[in-house]
């Protein structure tokens, strides 16, 4: 099969990939100006995280060729004439009653209850096409319903018919054959484990046979629009095909060359695709890729079309922080936009150009946000300097820029957590949060929010939407009494010694100086001893006076990062709090 090898080296997947597309472009049409990879997506639901695989690994690919000064094509198949399959779960404004459209092309089907959109296939295509407008990512969209349905793939069609007993022949050889297990991926989590499902059009049916025959197309019958139809004749010559509908009993005989209102079955639809759109590049995910299944297949039928398979690597799974492998019938799945919400654009490219394909990863919605955040702060600044690995600095050059030049950035990254903190904290008083981040840095504060936005603005939507009730910031509102007059002597001087230091030391790295210094000027240390000069008793004793101080503040043993904490509520509220 012509699968891309993926290598195990550091050097950038992207790269490689685009080499081999390039020649491979070159080997099938000497001379041709346009090389086109493609995407393939179905609009039956909510189009999620890992759907978005299927569309990065081309677009970065395309967009390295571009940047050699190639034209290419990034086709987004929109797969809105398959059939209804079934009644997604947490759809808003779905019901039970869109089960009696369960057969009927995405396109024929009602939206949910509210949406602007014309019908099903267009209100979720409508969100994924604003997410990747965000993201930077530029294609051409194809409407599976509008080639169908103009006739644009007549011909095909009537090809296909022709050739039915070649096709059947090559699809019996995997019918006979005992069913083979799907390759196993890592778990990215381990409620994966409950999660078997696939995309749907790699477990469809490769068209029917019966006492007529084979044929590789069925029709949406002319009076319920559902897929339930067998083909009962069908003639060559004339292209008279008759059928009936199990649903509701019609059936009529049509002309197939006039008529426009059926498909190909999935598993030579696709084929028939890459022959007549001249696909090079497509990645395939497992469900498509294990033996037997629609790419293997494909790979055959794709020749009775007069076309070549496209090369293109497996990809693998991607998750979500304690979410099962993700699959769109199951409803409250991340989706691009959701994760647009709390987090830049880049740092969305970044998590799918910095892993190959066929590596697994996860997209964080809760705290590893922060985590990752920081990782990708870290990167930026190695690339400022010149100190990151080259494969490092491809990965960061496609998250940051596209052949068409730099996404938009927040003027001054300010760091996540801390403005995650900032938000928490202020509840969305503006001015209150634009105090705080004025004091992180007194030398050069920002002169308005709109420096730290948008990170500030996705800061603020994770807290609001990810971090549970319980565990958002409350500043007491007076001093815990009774807590104060418990403390012990060691515990009372540690309190003591912050409070005489606030003055000296309000900024955000004085801050940070002074409370990870009270526990070792206490031990007998100096405040700036090094981790390496310390006894690791220390470390416990630094924990048991940030408890202390979160206790004082927040009525809790945890919270945002004290340095950032102390700032937010001030320095006259710390010292009342604190008993000063």
């Amino acid at each position: 099969m012509p699968i891309v090898a993926q290598s195990t080296e550091t050097t950038d997947w992207v790269s490689r990939f685009a080499d081999e597309v390039i020649a491979e472009s070159e080997r099938r049409a000497p001379g041709a100006k346009t090389v086109v990879v493609a995407s393939g997506l179905s609009p039956s639901g909510p189009i999620h995280l890992g759907n978005l695989r299927e569309v990065m690994t081309p677009h970065l690919v395309a967009d390295e060729i571009r940047r050699r000064g190639h034209e290419v094509r990034h086709l987004i198949s929109w797969d809105d004439y398959d059939r209804y399959r079934k009644v997604p779960a947490g759809v808003p404004g779905v019901d039970d009653s869109w089960a009696e459209h369960i057969g009927k092309p995405l396109t024929s089907v009602p939206a949910p209850k509210g949406s602007p959109h014309p019908n099903w296939a267009e209100h979720f295509k409508a969100a994924m096409i604003e997410a990747l407008g965000e993201l930077g990512v530029e294609f051409d969209g194809i409407s599976q319903t509008a080639q169908y349905t103009s006739g644009a793939y007549r011909d095909q069609i009537l090809h296909a018919m022709r050739h039915r007993a070649d096709i059947d022949a090559i699809l019996d050889r995997y019918r006979t054959k005992p069913k083979t297990k799907k390759p196993q991926q890592k778990a990215v989590d381990a409620a994966e484990l409950e999660a078997e499902e696939g995309s749907g059009a790699a477990a469809e049916d490769d068209g029917s046979s019966g006492s007529a025959g084979y044929f590789p197309y069925k029709p949406y019958c002319g009076n319920c629009e559902k897929d339930l139809t067998t083909v009962t004749a069908y003639d060559d010559d004339s292209t008279e095909l008759t059928y009936a509908c199990t649903a509701c009993g019609f059936s009529e005989t049509v002309r197939l060359s006039e008529f426009d209102r059926g498909k190909l079955v999935w598993k030579v639809d696709w084929p028939m695709r890459w022959a007549y759109e001249g696909v090079v590049f497509e990645p395939s995910g497992v469900d498509h890729s294990s033996p037997g299944s629609s790419f293997q297949v494909g790979g055959q039928i794709v020749g009775i079309f007069g076309g070549k398979q496209p090369i293109g690597p497996m990809y693998a799974f991607v998750g979500i922080s304690g979410m099962a492998k993700m699959s769109s019938s199951k409803g409250g799945v991340p989706t691009p936009a959701d994760a647009l919400k709390i987090m830049e654009p880049q740092l969305l490219r970044w998590l799918y150009a910095r892993r190959k394909p066929n590596q697994s990863f996860k997209i964080a919605f809760d705290q590893e946000i922060q985590r990752l955040y920081d990782e990708w702060d870290r990167l930026d600044a190695k690339v400022a300097d010149g100190s990151a690995l080259p494969a490092d600095i491809a990965a960061h050059s496609r998250a940051v820029r596209t052949a068409a030049g730099d996404l938009p950035r927040t003027p001054r990254p300010l760091p996540y957590r801390t403005l995650a903190s900032v938000a928490d904290i202020t509840a969305g008083h503006e001015d209150q949060a634009l105090r705080i981040l004025s004091e992180l840095d007194p030398a050069d504060p920002p002169a308005s929010l709109d420096e730290v936005r948008p990170r500030y603005d996705k800061a603020e939507a994770w807290i609001n939407t990810h971090v549970p009730a319980d565990q958002r910031t409350i500043v007491r509102e007076k001093p815990d009494t009774e807590l104060l007059a418990s403390l012990d002597e060691a515990s009372a001087r540690s309190v003591r010694l912050l409070l005489d230091g606030l003055a000296d030391h309000w900024s955000l790295d004085g801050l940070t100086h002074l409370v990870y210094g009270v526990p070792k000027v206490q031990a007998g240390f100096p405040a700036d001893a090094t981790p390496k000069d310390l006894p690791p008793e220390i470390k416990t004793a630094q924990r048991t006076f940030f408890a202390l101080l979160y206790r004082l503040l927040v009525g809790r043993d945890t919270g945002p990062r004290l340095p950032t904490l102390l700032l937010a509520v001030g320095q006259e509220r710390v010292r009342a709090l604190l008993g000063a």
